[in-house]
């Protein structure tokens, strides 16, 4: 593929001058920032389909997905028309409505794990509030989270690991306190005799063990079968709550997420992104005599004005309907093997080492030989190789992660061709 004129990005750049005197960094997330991979963010104008197009006019295919959820790609028509019946009925009640108590009725249905649901307004508080329901429901103190998977930014979840298997863990940015993660142990992803041996230890003191079933905010890593086995029996025999974390991989890997295809049911489960149609929704759910210790059922307190919101259930029950009645995982599985093949092929024909992971629609190549199971690997990937892809990739017109550590998504809006011109690409910038 020959090298394509370089973009225009003028407007972008104005826009994040502007930008950097309104917000902190010029974003609203750091995801947004492009700072790991050294340039300023374009922005965005509009998006149909598989197809971003910046404020100067630039094209790209978009393998972001708005992180995930646009699984049927952007302004699908259904989901649209959704939101905007919505709309003219009003955007916010404050109030109980018909559509909160169908999206429940969706999701119960389709995931293993969840007897009952409560909705949210993001993933970060699906995770915050789970936590707190194992520490109320157990009367326990401690949570084990891995290495590597991101929950939200909940204080007791922005913890590093010591310098020991299992330590208390430590802030991992300034405003955390040392005692807001004191009961935050931190262990390597995969490592099922750390697991094994750190609830042993501490007994009776663990609530629960919040993990992703398949990592995604440090790379897609997939858990072994071994890890998996050791996260539902130790919990079990300990008497702690199994959390899994399916705001990325929930009715993305399949319809009823990644539990449905490990064959391993959680005590709880976090939902989003997929679930609210690319609007701001969230959710958490479990068996029902776990859930009802959930005011105003039971004692621990949780609340939320949006949590529910019109707008967003609207969305999130025409996505769900559509993925139901016309699932696309098979297609989704074969576009994303064709981009994955194709992804290696590229790197190896340039002899940059590298590896590739994927489950279903999200995968990433790693600038790293090593296949990724934990943080400890991952954190070896050569980022500086993986910032120059990023950019050879952008002026070519493909819309990656902007980060080594962040999962790319294929949806069924993407086409053989936008895989190949993808492929056709990587052959190019992979240097």
């Amino acid at each position: 593929m020959s090298h394509q004129p370089i973009m225009s990005h003028q407007r972008s750049h104005q826009e994040f001058e502007r930008a950097k005197r309104l917000m902190p960094g010029g974003v609203n997330s750091p995801a947004r920032a492009f700072g790991a991979v050294g340039c300023e963010p374009v922005f965005i104008a509009s998006a149909e389909g598989a197809r971003l197009r910046d404020i100067d006019g630039n094209r790209y295919i978009d393998y972001i997905g708005s992180w995930g959820p646009m699984i049927l790609g952007h302004a699908h028509p259904a989901v649209t028309a959704a939101v905007e019946s919505a709309a003219r009925r009003g955007t916010s009640f404050g109030a109980p409505t018909v559509a909160e108590s169908e999206l429940a009725e969706l999701i119960i249905a389709a995931v293993p794990s969840i007897e009952k649901v409560r909705l949210v307004n993001s993933g970060t508080e699906a995770t915050m509030s789970a936590i707190r329901l194992a520490r109320g429901f157990t009367g326990r103190p401690k949570i084990i989270k891995f290495a590597g998977c991101y929950h939200g930014h909940v204080d007791s979840l922005l913890v590093a690991a010591g310098s020991s298997a299992a330590t208390h863990a430590t802030p991992d940015s300034p405003g955390v306190t040392i005692g807001t993660s004191a009961d935050t142990l931190v262990l390597e992803y995969n490592d099922s005799a750390a697991l094994a041996e750190t609830i042993s230890r501490h007994g009776a003191q663990i609530a629960g063990v919040i993990v992703e079933p398949v990592v995604g905010n440090m790379g897609c890593v997939l858990p072994t079968r071994e890890f998996l086995a050791a996260l539902r029996s130790e919990t079990a025999r300990h008497g702690a709550l199994l959390i899994f974390d399916e705001v990325m991989t929930g009715f993305r890997v399949a319809y009823g997420g990644a539990q449905s295809l490990f064959g391993i049911t959680p005590h709880l489960t976090t939902l989003g992104k997929i679930v609210g149609g690319g609007l701001p929704v969230g959710a958490y759910g479990g068996r029902a005599e776990i859930m009802d210790h959930i005011l105003p059922a039971g004692k621990v307190f949780q609340a939320g004005t949006l949590s529910g919101n019109p707008l967003a259930t609207a969305a999130g029950i025409a996505m769900l309907k559509l993925l139901r009645d016309e699932p696309p995982y098979e297609r989704l599985e074969t576009l994303s093997k064709r981009l994955a093949d194709g992804l290696t092929r590229a790197a190896a024909q340039a002899g940059v080492p590298h590896s590739v992971a994927r489950m279903g629609s999200m995968m990433t190549l790693f600038f790293n030989p090593d296949p990724v199971t934990d943080w400890s690997v991952a954190d070896r990937c050569d980022r500086a190789a993986y910032g120059r892809y990023f950019r050879a990739m952008l002026e070519r017109g493909i819309y990656l992660p902007c980060s080594q550590f962040e999962a790319l998504f294929v949806s069924s809006a993407h086409s053989e061709a936008d895989i190949d011109t993808t492929i056709a690409a990587a052959k190019d910038a992979i240097k």
